[in-house]
């Protein structure tokens, strides 16, 4: 399983690429790849594209929780976009992200992705103008409250396996992750034994969106 800021640069040189052969043309470095630091590449359709494709590749390679996470995250506490009009941008860029959820989860390999998202993007389904005036409708959260350890990835019998730690970008397996909970680590989270097995549950704080599932 790849590490999550590594998969989001993957996904996005991705994008890029496919919009360069299939859409149009976009500023190349000297080494013939697309330039991600170029001017023009934000709130529209290239953005849209990305957003969504990247969040999309997010679901496959993890889950519609955890992309939708990381895609939020990306928007309240990073790094979003640089517009003026924040307010709308973020409107945009949640929006395309969860179209390319919907698609990360019915297509399993990437390529097909790209071609489905290409066709959203023809048919009007993705925002690609500040002006468009459809909503996002999903569920928003406040990045304040997240708790810092997502599940990444869950095993044939629906056990969580592999986590994230959003403060520290570090991946825990579920072995690490109990350890470290018995070290005092992580003093949000506990363990209950399910089947014998230790298991890590978040601690209630009122809020379902930090339920490690």
């Amino acid at each position: 399983m790849k590490f999550p800021p590594t998969l989001k640069t993957e996904a996005r040189d991705e994008a890029y690429e496919y919009f360069d052969k299939h859409i149009r043309k976009l500023t190349k470095t000297n080494d013939g790849k697309v330039d991600p630091t170029v001017l023009g590449l934000e709130e529209n359709d290239i953005d849209a594209f990305r957003h969504a494709y990247v969040s999309g590749v997010f679901t496959q390679e993890y889950s519609e929780s955890a992309a939708d996470i990381f895609g939020q995250l990306n928007e309240y506490m990073s790094f979003g976009s640089s517009s003026s009009n924040q307010e709308k941008a973020t409107n945009m860029d949640l929006w395309n992200n969860s179209v390319g959820r919907k698609y990360g989860k019915q297509i399993k390999d990437r390529k097909t992705l790209l071609k489905k998202i290409h066709e959203a993007l023809k048919n009007g389904e993705l925002i690609i103008d500040l002006k468009d005036p459809r909503q996002f409708k999903g569920t928003q959260f406040d990045p304040t409250s997240q708790k810092s350890v997502i599940v990444l990835k869950e095993g044939e019998n629906g056990r969580n396996i592999v986590f994230f730690d959003l403060t520290n970008q570090k991946m825990l397996s579920v072995d690490e992750f109990v350890t470290a909970i018995q070290l005092g680590q992580y003093p949000s989270y506990g363990l209950k034994t399910i089947n014998g097995t230790l298991t890590p549950f978040s601690k209630p704080d009122g809020s379902s969106k930090n339920n490690l599932g």
